[in-house]
């Protein structure tokens, strides 16, 4: 259980770093939109090279699909219920007033959108890290997980603190998911004697997640703000993923 919670610390300490830099720093929008960029491309590339082949060999591709179908509806609902949460409800006044109004709550719904998108392919991801600590600890999945945190939280916080959010509420909110995901870690560790049924839903349910965040959050958002660059970012983060996924099944 030691190990895992160190692994879950690691793996999650990223969101804490990046929450807090976040929060008391506004990076240039072009660096914002390349962490991003560089983000996807890891999740792309481990999603098509790790997650979602490892889901179907484990369970089958009928489960699968069903995993990562759930995964993204799940990710569409809570998106689509923070848009709802935080519209603006606002009646009468000019409209500038109303402009500055929806922009200042799109940012922070973007912020909030990072925040349950990591949570969402971050938990089975991270049971799926402590399930690899019975047989041989995957560190590569644990950078994985490190180099895709890191810049979702610091936009994440940025975005939140843009949207009006204070600093140490920003922070609290990243460690309180910090926390929940080191647990995941643990607890997967603790339980590896799941089914290869449920495993397989887990970490496909991770990926449809992580293609709804990437299409729904995180692309069009390094599309914004980093172009030309987030082109060459997200190609870097998928080398990246992908050579450490190579590495890993070596």
């Amino acid at each position: 259980m030691w190990m895992g919670l160190c692994f879950g610390l690691l793996a999650s300490s990223a969101l804490v770093i990046g929450g807090a830099l976040g929060a008391y720093w506004r990076p240039p929008r072009p660096v914002t939109g390349v962490l991003l960029a560089f983000a996807s491309g890891t999740l792309i590339s481990a999603l098509a090279f790790e997650l979602f082949p490892q889901a179907v060999a484990i369970g089958g591709l009928g489960h699968s699909a069903l995993g990562l179908i759930i995964g993204a509806a799940a990710f569409v609902v809570i998106n689509q219920w923070l848009d709802q949460r935080y519209a603006p409800k606002a009646a009468g006044g000019e409209k500038a007033q109303q402009s500055d109004v929806v922009q200042e709550v799109a940012k922070r719904s973007v912020g909030f959108a990072l925040l349950a998108s990591v949570t969402l392919d971050g938990v089975p991801e991270n049971l799926a890290l402590g399930i690899s600590l019975q047989a041989q600890a995957s560190f590569t999945l644990l950078i994985a997980i490190f180099a895709s945190n890191f810049p979702e939280a610091l936009v994440g916080a940025v975005a939140m603190r843009r949207g009006g959010q204070g600093q140490k509420q920003i922070i609290i909110i990243w460690l309180i998911a910090a926390l929940v995901l080191t647990l995941m870690v643990a607890i997967g560790q603790l339980a590896g004697n799941l089914s290869p049924t449920t495993l397989a839903l887990a970490m496909s349910f991770a990926g449809g997640a992580v293609l709804a965040s990437l299409a729904d959050t995180l692309m069009p958002e390094a599309f914004e703000r980093g172009r030309p660059w987030n082109a060459f970012a997200t190609a870097l983060g998928f080398l990246l993923s992908f050579a450490l996924a190579q590495q890993h099944l070596k």
